[in-house]
């Protein structure tokens, strides 16, 4: 009796998947794949697509993820430079760059991630307490507004701190980036760090109230010596015009001497003239001066034309 040829396709399909499941596997694009060779690592795979194998037992595949991984630690408290307990924690993002080192550092644990975080944590925490005993607690707690930039540079000495262990232990590991996720005080110093805070505050109000009323004194100090400058000058300036006045008075005075009635007409003239400025009536008496100049002139003088 023939077999049917289907079942000779189906079981010659079946014979190739489980060769290509013993001899190759896949490598994808966001891992890293070690293979040891009895145990012992051989190569180290980071190009996707596939690749040959050995069978299981003689060759085996450890897949890592190559993308960036990040962490939080704990809260951990330590003591700043001048003395008080703050409480840190801390992010950081991380990633595999050497496979190859990487797993013999981290291949007895059943998870290698995990087991690089936790070696991680422990560096962090032993150079994140060596950072803040460095800096006073107010470079952690001065605002943004005060063009302070020790912040970033905290953050800044941790990453590198970290990031030269890390290479110098050769993890196979490289830190992407560290920052300060939450700062905290203890209850037990709050208390007292507000009040220092405030006592800080006040003394800036302070000098910046003195220095502002230091900024007007010396304000009108210069406008009160360019208000007397200026009163001098116009001062100078009168009693020279005065004197200028005087001298031409007193020749005026030398020749009216000689003359005492041509002073005697000017004057009266004068004072005529502004009386006859604007148009007006006047009723007067041509015996007051200065109308006594009128004594003499005929009444005709004075009539006005009635087409006028």
């Amino acid at each position: 009796m023939n077999r049917n040829p289907l079942i000779y396709v189906i079981s010659a399909l079946v014979a190739i998947i489980v060769l290509l499941m013993l001899f190759t596997f896949q490598v994808r694009q966001s891992e890293v794949v070690v293979v040891t060779t009895f145990g012992k690592p051989s190569a180290t795979l980071v190009k996707p697509g596939p690749h040959f194998r050995l069978p299981w037992g003689i060759q085996m595949v450890h897949r890592f993820d190559q993308r960036v991984q990040n962490f939080e630690d704990r809260l951990t408290e330590g003591l700043t430079k001048d003395s008080y307990a703050l409480l840190t924690s801390v992010y950081v993002g991380w990633k595999i760059t050497d496979a190859g080192a990487f797993f013999p550092r981290f291949a007895g644990s059943s998870d290698p991630i995990r087991e690089a975080e936790g070696v991680l944590e422990r560096i962090l925490s032993h150079h994140k307490m060596a950072v803040v005993g460095r800096h006073p607690l107010g470079d952690f707690v001065s605002t943004a507004d005060t063009g302070n930039d020790t912040y970033a540079a905290i953050e800044k000495e941790i990453f590198s701190a970290v990031q030269s262990e890390v290479k110098s232990q050769n993890y196979g590991l490289e830190i992407e980036f560290v920052g300060l996720k939450k700062l905290q005080l203890p209850e037990s110093v709050t208390a007292t760090v507000f009040e220092r805070m405030t006592s800080e505050r006040k003394v800036l109000a302070d000098m910046s109230q003195y220095g502002g009323e230091a900024d007007a004194q010396k304000i009108r100090s210069e406008a009160d010596r360019k208000a007397n400058e200026m009163l001098a000058t116009a001062t100078s300036k009168a009693t020279e015009i005065r004197g200028q006045a005087e001298a031409e008075a007193a020749k005026s005075l030398a020749v009216f001497a000689q003359n005492p009635e041509l002073a005697t007409f000017i004057i009266k003239n004068s004072a005529l003239e502004n009386s006859l400025k604007d148009r007006s009536i006047l009723i007067f008496d041509r015996n007051t001066p200065p109308f006594d100049l009128f004594n003499g002139v005929s009444t005709n003088l004075f009539k006005t034309s009635p087409n006028k």
